[in-house]
């Protein structure tokens, strides 16, 4: 087992074993550390860390002689292999809304699987046809929330990098455009586009996600090369609001910016 999976399978496990010896559901269990039961289900399943001092109510009301206040510098990094897992369970499950700013590629919510296809067959030096068609397959189940409309507000902000580049050819990234067209006239989605003109501002150096809920705080999603990192320290989601903002900002209008799609 890899570092990643095995930082990963302890998250997945961290605690519930604990509850469930005392004997009490995840209701009970968060009414006696003030936590909301959805917050418990978040910890136990690894999609959330506890902060310090709800840590230490976890140990003084399951007993555990500070099982899970020590945990918590092994739940740092998230790691996860298969591209994503915990912030699209997150964005999934609970998300009521989802505000995602992309510098360079559509975002993974609104692709189509043709481009979603060439994304991950580019991504590799020799890619395997089986395991792209899984990622595919992976990622279009993921944007079926869209196809709901209970699932999360979707607002949208794609730096015009992301449709000037010609990702599978000029059908996939027509059909692709087509797309996220549809979704926004559609009402599902809002998108704005920041102009090349606008020039730099703060979140030009990486994709962001957002992630707001009812019942637990904001998390924060970045991704780079061979790197995910889901964010939950509060004060770090607070600071990544600012980039996203002036990126918004930087936009062109809800009105405006279809018009740089469609051409």
């Amino acid at each position: 087992m890899t570092d990643g999976k095995r930082r990963k399978s302890t998250r997945q496990r961290y605690g519930r074993h604990r509850r469930e010896a005392a004997d009490l559901t995840q209701a009970a269990l968060g009414e006696r550390v003030v936590l909301s039961p959805s917050m418990i289900a978040h910890v136990e399943a690894g999609r959330r860390k506890p902060q310090l001092d709800d840590a230490k109510r976890l140990d003084g009301e399951l007993r555990t002689g500070g099982f899970f206040a020590r945990l918590l510098d092994t739940l740092d990094v998230v790691e996860v292999a298969d591209h994503f897992v915990a912030a699209l369970e997150a964005e999934q499950q609970t998300a009521v809304a989802i505000c995602q700013y992309a510098v360079s590629l559509v975002p993974g919510l609104l692709q189509t699987s043709a481009y979603s296809r060439e994304v991950y067959r580019t991504s590799y030096l020799n890619p395997i046809a089986a395991e792209i068609d899984k990622l595919v397959v992976y990622r279009m189940r993921g944007a079926e929330i869209l196809k709901s409309p209970l699932s999360p507000t979707v607002w949208t902000i794609l730096h015009e990098n992301v449709i000037r580049t010609e990702v599978g050819g000029p059908r996939t990234m027509a059909e692709q455009l087509r797309h996220i067209l549809a979704l926004g006239r559609s009402g599902r989605i809002l998108v704005q586009v920041v102009p090349q003109t606008a020039g730099a501002h703060a979140c030009l150096t990486s994709m962001l996600k957002l992630m707001r809920f009812d019942d637990a705080p904001d998390l924060a999603y970045v991704e780079g090369l061979f790197t995910e990192n889901l964010i939950d320290d509060p004060l770090t989601v607070r600071n990544c609001w600012d980039p996203h903002d002036l990126a918004r900002a930087a936009a062109l209008s809800p009105d405006a910016s279809p018009n740089l799609l469609d051409n």
